[in-house]
């Protein structure tokens, strides 16, 4: 068989299927994790939750209930949101919190970001354009 034919085959095979996400990267991560962790452990029970990690993972990738996988992908998201910025890069994140004050619109709940050491400030929301005060 030839790489093309190969690849039309894999592709036809997950046609319909949800691939990979990112619950599906987190779980093969955790399982890769678990393999270097069991290097040194050697213990057979960090083993076999590396394999049960890697086996989700890959049933995340096959699964052709696509709906149910979004759901749980976007509740893992909604979870992860606020680490991830941090975790990519640490060094703007605290830059971030550093120089920027993030409020909430009282009215929508839109998060705004004021700068911070202005004393009391009269924020006007951007979505909603609802004017509250507030201290940066």
């Amino acid at each position: 068989m030839d790489k093309q034919a190969l690849i039309d085959r894999i592709t036809n095979w997950m046609r319909g299927r949800n691939g990979a996400d990112a619950l599906g990267n987190f779980a093969l991560g955790v399982s890769v994790v678990l393999l270097v962790i069991n290097i040194f452990a050697r213990n057979q029970i960090v083993s076999v939750l590396a394999l049960v990690a890697a086996l989700y993972a890959c049933w995340r990738t096959s699964s052709k209930n696509l709906a149910q996988r979004r759901a749980e992908n976007r509740a893992f998201l909604k979870i992860v949101a606020p680490v991830a910025s941090w975790v990519r890069n640490p060094k703007a994140s605290i830059d971030e919190t550093r120089n920027y004050r993030h409020l909430t619109c009282p009215n929508c709940g839109q998060k705004v970001r004021v700068p911070r050491g202005k004393g009391k400030i009269r924020v006007t929301c951007p979505s909603c354009h609802e004017k509250f005060d507030a201290r940066s």
